[in-house]
């Protein structure tokens, strides 16, 4: 079973990382606990990695963010992650029609992708703009 520091059982580093994740989300993700059980420099440059790429200001918006790595999760199987980041879209602006239209592009594109997978010299003819 996975190893977990709950936020009682949490000292120095660990408990200073819980005490910002909790000020942020409300509460500490059984995902943050697990890695603060692995190694708690671990999890403090993970959660520097998600306060950077996912909650600072960027290029991108918040929902957009979280309907990629909603994309992401159910594309790599992750049920955790997909759950995770289907609630956050939601609690960040996505309506529950686009999480479901995203949901209907992450399959067409999967199954797409399989499709061009298993045609061998398939050739690409559409170029990004530099």
């Amino acid at each position: 079973m996975t190893q977990f520091i709950t936020e009682e059982q949490a000292t120095g580093k660990t408990k200073e990382v819980y005490a910002d994740i909790k000020n942020t989300f409300g509460m500490v993700p059984n995902l943050f606990k697990a890695m603060a059980a692995s190694d708690p420099d671990w999890l403090e440059m993970n959660w520097q990695r998600e306060k950077a790429i996912m909650l600072e200001e960027g290029p991108l918006d918040r929902k957009t963010r979280e309907l990629i790595a909603l994309a992401v999760s159910i594309i790599n199987n992750c049920e955790y992650c997909s759950l995770a980041h289907e609630a956050m879209a939601g609690q960040v602006g996505a309506s529950k029609e686009e999480i479901n239209h995203a949901k209907r592009v992450i399959e067409l594109f999967a199954s797409f992708n399989a499709i061009a997978n298993s045609i061998h010299d398939l050739p690409c003819y559409i170029r990004p703009k530099d």
